[in-house]
């Protein structure tokens, strides 16, 4: 989870919002990592998990990287949630809910539910304060940029 905070606050110091993506394999080495570039690239999509995954794919020359774990500093999104379970994550873990658009836990269970045809094994709360403050901290910028413009 280290790295992926690493790589959030990278991507803060980009202007983006922080989050960070590690993918590793069943031996815990490392295969790739992402950064939120979404302000960066202008590209919607640009969400810390399918970096990620679109570097361990390349790695993989497949679109199946089974038997690896994600490190996600905030709960993902639908959009990210659908790429791991497609690509055959095994394990998601991740720092703090994200109780707007989590589609782990919070709003949705996509990869719990059993409805889809792959599931995750699904750990929460990994450095959740430090990964909550890194968004908290960085909102709490936003705002106040915002404000002093006015």
């Amino acid at each position: 989870m280290g790295v992926a905070i690493a790589e959030a606050r990278v991507s803060e110091s980009l202007g983006d919002v922080p989050v960070g993506c590690v993918l590793v394999d069943a031996n815990d080495r490392f295969l790739s990592s992402g950064r939120n570039l979404r302000e960066a690239t202008r590209n919607p999509i640009a969400h810390a998990e399918l970096v990620a995954l679109q570097a361990a794919t390349g790695a993989f020359l497949s679109w199946r990287i089974e038997n690896v774990t994600s490190y996600v500093t905030m709960e993902p999104c639908v959009m990210c949630a659908g790429a791991l379970l497609n690509a055959r994550v095994a394990r998601i873990v991740f720092g703090c809910l994200d109780p707007k658009a989590g589609a782990m836990s919070s709003k949705y269970a996509i990869g719990q539910d059993g409805k889809l045809n792959h599931t995750f094994e699904l750990t929460s709360g990994v450095r959740e304060s430090e990964c909550a403050a890194l968004l908290q901290n960085f909102f709490a910028s936003v705002r106040k940029r915002k404000r002093e413009a006015q």
